[in-house]
């Protein structure tokens, strides 16, 4: 039985909302549910996670769900006539003081951004459609700047600035309760925007960690600072998310694809999930199908090895979100029939702690793919294995079982993987015989199938795997 390899994040909205739609929404191949704490309410928020859990239920999946807190987003405040024309060449002012805007002054929501910016750094508006070039700064309340790229600044524009270090906090008042929800919900996933350096990593898993909480953290890269560091961010993290919508703002546009590539690949090595996300299949927001455009970026993240693809406004305020989800699983089938993404085999490094289970999930791959086996199992209480599987990219599928319910949900943002809820304690030999039989009695595995399992011996060790072995169906 073949199965999606990549998986499908889908961000939930009023489009996607109700049970029924998000029943068809699983049907048709999504994996992740995104809860997007910049829009909707709590009440919202309880609902779609109060769904996710009672289909997850009542199908038999596992789908997770990551909260997505908006983070540090700077925008302009209101303006005049829903909208004003600022022309090139001419002098803007920009104000922490609330007023309503105008072609010659506009307000910001950040008090301190006067102290922070520079003559000379560009402000960029409305994801990049207008920039700013500052001209002087009173330190205090106002940024006198020069229009360089003019045209129509609206309401509540997001602002961008690529030069600038920013003093505000990773995590504002509004992250930090939307964090407490998310706790209380014991929700997967985390996602953290505008990552700066691993210090906020850090930061937000002590939070985690001082609540007793078990999620995971996505580092979400959209800043430059965050490229300079990134590979202590992905160190620190627990998977990435390529955020290309402030990404692309904040460096050039040009840089964007390679810098895609360098972070899945980065991602991969350190076993490490990557989310590749914004405007993949936007098109079908209000159309059926995709521009070819689309479709390639789609492709080309699959072929890219990214654990995930995402969709936003498509699922979550987009006319079509069940059909957008079964176009993409179609994409992602047809770039998983290539043997272009398979077999990123990473030696172990044998000064490592786990060196030894390491040395196991590496050794499993090659075996895997010299002797063309149809699925490598694993016991797993942490998702360690599953991870370290996971990142050689092995075209045998991998399923994984665990007595830890929590990880259940949260490997399935993992590429390839399929996780499997079991808590027999028996011998490491029995273990495997039940487990085989229940994979053929499931339809996962046919007789004459051959298969690699992972265990540790004794099986109640659950500091990593020591074994693996090779084996029939009979």
């Amino acid at each position: 039985m073949l199965m999606k390899r990549t998986k499908i994040v889908a961000t939930i909205g009023p489009a996607s909302s109700s049970k029924e739609i998000l029943r068809d929404m699983i049907s048709a191949g999504m994996n992740v549910c995104r809860v997007n704490f910049s829009h909707g309410s709590y009440d919202d928020h309880k609902r779609v996670i109060n769904s996710i859990r009672e289909l997850n239920e009542e199908l038999g999946s596992h789908v997770a769900i990551l909260a997505d807190l908006q983070g540090p987003k700077i925008r302009t405040g209101e303006m005049q006539d829903s909208g004003v024309l600022l022309k090139n060449g001419k002098i803007v002012l920009i104000q922490t003081d609330d007023i309503i805007g105008t072609e010659k002054a506009f307000s910001i929501n950040y008090n301190k951004l006067p102290n922070d910016v520079k003559k000379g750094e560009d402000i960029l508006l409305d994801d990049g459609k207008l920039i700013l070039k500052v001209v002087s700064s009173d330190g205090k309340k106002v940024i006198t700047c020069k229009i360089i790229q003019g045209g129509i600044l609206s309401s509540n524009k997001g602002v961008n600035f690529p030069n600038t270090r920013i003093s505000m906090p990773s995590l504002t008042e509004k992250d930090q309760e939307d964090l407490k929800f998310a706790i209380e919900m014991d929700l997967d996933w985390i996602g953290l925007s505008f990552v700066r350096s691993a210090r906020d990593i850090i930061d937000l898993k002590h939070i985690l960690a001082t609540a007793g909480a078990k999620a995971r953290v996505i580092a979400k890269i959209e800043k430059p600072e965050a490229l300079k560091c990134i590979d202590d961010i992905i160190k620190e993290s627990d998977g990435i998310m390529v955020a290309r919508g402030d990404l692309g703002v904040e460096i050039p546009f040009q840089n964007v694809p390679l810098t895609q590539k360098m972070l899945i690949e980065k991602g991969i090595r350190q076993a490490k999930p990557v989310i590749v996300a914004t405007q993949m299949m936007e098109s079908m927001i209000h159309q059926m199908s995709p521009t070819r455009a689309e479709v390639n970026d789609v492709a080309n993240a699959v072929l890219d090895g990214a654990d995930a693809v995402m969709l936003s406004s498509e699922t979550s305020v987009g006319k079509y979100p069940v059909e957008v989800i079964n176009t993409m699983s179609r994409i992602v089938c047809e770039m998983e029939s290539s043997g272009a993404i398979y077999y990123k085999e990473q030696p172990p490094e044998k000064n490592k702690e786990r060196f030894i289970s390491d040395s196991i999930c590496y050794n499993s791959c090659r075996l895997a793919q010299r002797v063309n086996v149809d699925a490598i199992i694993t016991m797993s209480f942490s998702g360690y294995t599953a991870y370290k599987i996971a990142s050689q990219r092995p075209k045998a599928n991998i399923f994984v079982f665990t007595s830890n319910r929590k990880i259940l949900t949260q490997l399935n943002l993992v590429w390839g993987v399929k996780a499997f809820y079991y808590n027999k304690q028996i011998s490491t030999d029995h273990t495997i015989a039940d487990i085989k039989y229940l994979m053929k009695s499931e339809g996962y595995l046919a007789v004459g199938d051959l298969i690699i399992n992972i265990a540790s011996i004794p099986l109640e060790d659950l500091g990593g795997s020591n074994m693996l072995k090779l084996s029939q169906v009979d």
